[in-house]
């Protein structure tokens, strides 16, 4: 795909979010320094031509009052790892998943899991909900909590 000027103008206001206004899309014109019509046409032809993959949400979770963060870690046969995390990724505390290499013999753990709570407990009984529901009260896991909260962002392009 080949991209325009006004395609990279979109992708450099599209960086800086998407503001909370009734007309979002209006408004990331007047920072692209199109129309509105031009940003909604832009991003379906982005989208269509592969450009842009997906569009994501990203949540402060401290001031949701989610103070505690788990990242639970799986050692799940290799063979079910792809249907054990679609299955985790689908339950409704479950914000991430996803299937990374081990790293023996000091990392065991090949899925990960992200889960949110408002204290340890929380979160903790969460894990544990997910291994019952999933069968997995047998399978090596671990909870690593987050000590630091980092400025989370999207991706950032520009010239």
């Amino acid at each position: 795909m080949d991209l325009m000027q006004s395609d990279l103008k979109l992708v450099e206001a599209l960086c800086g979010g998407l503001a909370l206004v009734a007309e979002p899309f209006a408004e990331l014109g007047q920072r692209a320094g199109l129309s509105e019509a031009e940003v909604i046409d832009g991003i379906k032809r982005l989208v269509d031509g592969g450009v842009i993959k997906r569009f994501g949400v990203i949540v402060q979770h401290h001031k949701l009052g989610y103070t505690a963060n788990g990242m639970s870690v799986w050692n799940i046969p290799d063979a079910q790892v792809s249907d054990v995390g679609q299955r985790m990724g689908r339950l409704p505390f479950v914000t991430l998943c996803y299937h990374r290499p081990r790293h023996l013999p000091d990392w065991p753990y090949n899925l990960f899991a992200m889960v949110h709570g408002s204290d340890r407990d929380t979160v903790l009984g969460q894990v544990d909900d997910i291994a019952r529901t999933l069968d997995l009260e047998d399978v090596g896991r671990d909870v690593l909590f987050s000590t630091h909260q980092f400025k989370q962002c999207g991706a950032r392009y520009g010239r």
